[in-house]
């Protein structure tokens, strides 16, 4: 009785204004809301996350196969690769290279064994892309692909069974090489702007009359479109005549076709940034294909945008942050070796502390990094489709990668910057804007799709109130929007409760689960965090309502804090699965004071700027009441951290493994070979520097120096120089790209 009464007293009016206040969702936004999974996400979202689902995830590990890949073909593969070579010689993969990939099914790594596939798990796939690209930006971007947004991917998900039996097997033997095309010239983030269209009609195919589809389309930047054999491709499908339902607008459709067809063209090679992988545009015009060439046969017409927001929910989580991972690494790996042996004013340039704070966010971003990627692939293998995690993971890996690289070429100065083949950073340096640009362009994702998005997936009742104002049925819409209203009342009512409680006792009171002393200011710290979050949340869309997805800055800072908490989660999820290693304690807490510190700042960014000044001073007193107060890493902490990088250990081993060093006579084997000789005469150069003598033979003669440590001091110089050492060309070296 009470609740009836409720609902025509208080709900009804309420319902009428919010559907007069937020403007309707279209079915593409619908699809792409609806699409993919929440995890610890969602649990972050509450406000008041259960920490023990996070610490019982079970670790990322590989099975005996997949190690066995990785320690044969991979390190094969890897042995292979010369970058400098690749890019500058032969402007592409090199054909032993094409044919050993495509023969040990680097391509399938994702399709099940039954048909003929490798069927790894995500944390191998993403382990296999991390090895490969250490070595090589276009081999990993070239085997990413297939294993990340394309046919295989969909073939699996949503293809019919006939589909999946001629063409799964197809891909994993490599007989066929994909491609998947999306962005068109006038569509590139907004793919329902695009003009590539399908007509259904009458048509003939391979001598059989029959109903079908006649395509005309152009898309541009397809990864493997150059020498792909088979394209997915998007695109919208209309029935004017009427052959197959009464609709006239079917919606964005995905069909699978040969790229033989004709009236398809291939264009001439993109040039991405200097990097050689096969990248270029394609289009077509009037080509006719069956209507079972659409994946997942007719009843799969109109569900295209859908089933691309499912299927790139797990390749954003994977293929781009494996990535980002390796190159952070790498980046962090060669710049301590390399302020290890450079020496200036005869002392290693990473003894300064301005180098030192380069090195140390560069170990820490590497923990960082490897920590959220290990956590994404936990939850993708639990079956998981991480949508709004892989956005944050794809956008904020390539961000720290960025940063990554730029502290590493600003260690390593003029080394870095003349090219050649004992360069190993800047072929990482030109690729980056590629990792920032692809899967989606980072500026949206930030700043619309991991807030925008996550906020309406993730939060407990906001997407259940949307859909109830979506709702035809007024008696039905009026039962699910009083259920979903009120909760969401009375969530946001406890949300307070916490918010303010945590925040004025500084997370004193913050629930935590059974975790080491060392850890638990962090747990509580999160606590605290998570709980302001969800407030601001509720806060801003309380006064914004449907204008919050406009106000795209604000948006980004909520989305930022967001992807801090997930990243922080991941961090002390590592620190765990490794063991509970208290060496790594410095790692820990310098990404967590670096993420808290980003978090306050963003915080009282959204205070300042958000609309509402009443509710804004209300959330700032409910809880940050004396504004920031975290400051990030101490000097003795990025201290602490840099010197991981500067001397050989297990720990610098386990920060960085997973990489490949290259043949010994590579840039980065030379490297390692001469940060080892440098470690193991220190003492000989300590003694000499107490003696302010730095000649070697002056200090034989004067009986500094016995022969063998003078030995040992020469070939530990003779490798330093081999290292500092750039290379020099002719001028007809530096050619332009050949016309393909």
């Amino acid at each position: 009785m009470l609740t009836t009464l409720r609902r025509h007293l208080l709900t009804r009016p309420i319902l009428k204004r919010m559907r007069k206040a937020l403007p309707g969702i279209s079915d593409t936004e619908r699809e792409a809301l609806e699409a993919g999974d929440v995890w610890w996400d969602a649990e972050l979202f509450t406000g008041n996350p259960d920490w023990s689902k996070l610490l019982q995830t079970p670790p990322v590990k590989l099975s005996q196969d997949e190690q066995a890949f990785l320690d044969g073909p991979v390190e094969e593969l890897c042995g292979m690769l010369n970058d400098w070579e690749i890019n500058w010689e032969r402007k592409d993969l090199p054909p032993e290279i094409w044919h050993f990939i495509r023969t040990h099914k680097f391509f399938a790594m994702i399709i099940p064994q039954q048909y003929g596939g490798l069927g790894f798990s995500a944390y191998a796939n993403s382990q296999v892309i991390r090895k490969i690209a250490s070595r090589s930006v276009v081999a990993a971007v070239t085997v990413m692909v297939p294993n990340s947004l394309g046919p295989g991917e969909l073939l699996m998900e949503f293809g019919t069974k006939a589909q999946q039996d001629h063409w799964l097997p197809r891909l994993a033997n490599g007989t066929e090489i994909p491609c998947f095309g999306l962005t068109s010239p006038q569509a590139g983030s907004d793919a329902s702007s695009m003009d590539d269209n399908g007509v259904i009609c009458k048509g003939t195919y391979q001598g059989e009359e029959m109903t079908g589809i006649r395509l005309n389309w152009h898309k541009r930047y397809i990864t493997l479109g150059p020498v792909a054999t088979v394209l997915g491709l998007a695109f919208k499908l209309y029935d004017p005549e009427h052959l197959i339902g009464n609709q006239e607008e079917l919606g964005i459709t995905v069909a699978l076709i040969p790229t033989d067809l004709n009236g398809i063209n291939i264009g001439r090679r993109h040039l991405p940034c200097y990097q050689m992988f096969q990248n270029g545009p394609n289009w077509g015009k009037d080509v006719f294909i069956p209507l079972d060439f659409v994946i997942g046969g007719p009843q799969q017409i109109g569900k295209g945008w859908k089933m691309l927001m499912e299927a790139l929910a797990a390749g954003r989580g994977i293929s781009l942050p494996s990535l980002a991972a390796a190159a952070t690494a790498f980046s962090a790996r060669t710049t301590g070796a390399y302020a290890r042996i450079r020496q200036q004013f005869h002392i290693p340039i990473g003894k300064f502390e301005g180098v030192q704070a380069r090195l140390g966010k560069l170990a820490a971003n590497a923990y960082l990094l490897d920590a959220a990627r290990q956590l994404t692939c936990a939850g993708l293998d639990q079956g998981y489709k991480l949508a709004v995690i892989s956005a944050i993971m794809k956008a904020h890996t390539t961000y720290r990668m960025r940063d990554a690289i730029n502290d590493a070429m600003d260690v390593h100065a003029g080394k870095a910057v003349i090219d050649g083949p004992s360069n190993y950073l800047g072929n990482l340096y030109r690729a980056v804007p590629i990792g920032i640009t692809v899967e989606g362009a980072n500026i949206l994702t930030r700043n619309m799709i991991i807030f925008g998005q996550g906020a309406i997936r993730c939060h407990p009742w906001l997407l259940k109130e949307i859909l109830a104002l979506e709702e035809e049925d007024q008696k039905k819409a009026l039962v699910e929007f009083d259920k979903a209203f009120w909760g969401h009342v009375a969530h946001s009512t406890k949300t307070l409760g916490r918010a303010w409680l945590r925040s004025w006792t500084n997370g004193k009171y913050s629930p935590v689960p059974s975790v080491p002393d060392q850890l638990l200011p962090y747990y509580k710290q999160l606590s605290r965090y998570a709980a302001a979050f969800a407030l601001v949340a509720d806060f801003a869309f309380l006064t914004l309502g449907g204008a919050l997805k406009r106000k795209e800055m604000l948006s980004a800072r909520l989305g930022d804090i967001l992807s801090e908490l997930y990243f922080i989660s991941a961090v002390l999820k590592r620190w765990q699965d490794d063991g509970k290693k208290n060496q790594d304690l410095p790692l820990v807490e310098y990404c967590v004071q670096e993420s808290f510190t980003v978090i306050e700042n963003r915080l009282d960014a959204v205070f300042r700027n958000l609309p509402n000044r009443f509710m804004a001073w209300l959330a700032r007193f409910i809880t940050m009441p004396l504004g920031p107060r975290t400051y990030g890493p101490s000097d003795n902490l990025i201290r602490q951290c840099a010197e991981f990088l500067l001397e050989p250990s297990t720990q610098r081993e386990r920060l960085t493994e997973g990489l490949h060093a290259g043949n010994e006579h590579g840039a980065v084997s030379i490297l390692e070979k001469a940060f080892r000789l440098v470690d193991e005469s220190s003492s000989i150069t300590e003694k000499m520097k107490k003696a302010r003598i730095y000649n070697i033979e002056q200090a034989l003669e004067q009986g500094i120096l016995s022969n063998a440590e003078a030995e040992k001091l020469k070939a530990a110089e003779a490798a330093v120089a081999q290292v500092i050492a750039v290379d020099d060309f002719d001028a007809g070296v530096l050619t332009g790209i050949q016309k393909e």
